[in-house]
Order: structure tokens, then C-alpha cells, then sequence
């Protein structure tokens, strides 16, 4: 009985030779960027959820050359007195009217809010920059 050892082919005669498997020179950069990144968008996340006031515009209507009116919804605790600082801008991006509106406190968390914004000229956009709790021991 004669044993037979599994022969090879020649080298290159089907391609190169098989090596080791090796990761894609692109893997190691996206890990480390993936390590980073997952605590990063979770720290801003969290960010977002720790502020006592969050704010969206809905939308705005010019009403006229003097005057121009926003909706927006404002979420806090409920029962809590809020601020917001709203601008209306003109087609170059100016301020042409700025306001700071006082949402008084409710049952609810979320409410919309629709207020006139007078304007200096025609605006063409209004927006919310800002929304801060108001003391209520703060003289007004």
C-alpha cells in the first residue's frame, strides 16, 4: 500500500498563491471613527434632552410691510414660564423686526404659540433664535 501525499500545482500556474486573509485597508480608519463618533452622538443626544426648553418654528406669515407673524411650539415642564427671542428677517438676511414673546405657563408640556412680530420693512422670513425659563422671582 503506497500513501500519497497531496501534491501541489506550481506556483503561479493558477494565479497567485492564496495568503492569509487580511482586513480591507478602509476597516481599521472606520472603527476607530465608529469608536468615536457612537459616544459623541450620544453625549449630544443627551444634551438636547437635559435642556429645560426646546423650541421648533412651524411657520410665519407676512401680514403686511410692518408686520409679520410666527407659529412655533415650545416644549417644557409644564407650569413653567418660558421666553423666546423671534426675529423677522428681509431678503438680504437682516433683522428687520425682533421681539422677545412670554409663553406663560400651562397643563400642557408642548404648546404652539402664534404672535405678530412688528418689522421696520417687509420681511420675508421669521424665526426663533432662543428660549430660556424666566425666574419667577425675577422682577420684570
Amino acid at each position: 500500500m503506497s500513501e500519497s501525499t497531496p501534491t501541489r500545482p506550481p506556483v503561479g500556474r493558477y494565479g497567485p498563491e492564496p495568503r492569509a486573509r487580511r482586513w480591507p485597508a478602509w476597516a481599521v480608519p472606520a472603527a476607530v471613527i465608529a469608536v468615536i463618533a457612537v459616544p459623541v452622538g450620544v453625549w449630544t443626544g443627551m444634551g438636547v434632552l437635559r435642556d429645560p426648553v426646546q423650541w421648533s418654528t412651524v411657520g410665519f406669515s407676512v401680514t403686511g410691510d410692518d408686520n409679520t407673524d410666527i407659529t412655533f411650539d415650545v416644549t417644557r415642564d409644564a407650569g413653567t414660564t418660558v421666553a423666546c427671542a423671534v426675529h423677522a428677517l428681509n431678503v438680504a438676511y437682516a433683522e428687520v423686526g425682533v421681539r422677545d414673546i412670554v409663553v406663560e405657563p400651562s397643563q400642557h408640556r408642548t404648546v404652539r404659540v402664534s404672535e405678530p412680530i412688528p418689522t421696520a420693512e417687509l420681511a420675508t422670513a421669521a424665526e426663533v433664535t432662543s428660549c430660556w425659563v424666566v425666574d419667577p422671582d425675577a422682577a420684570p
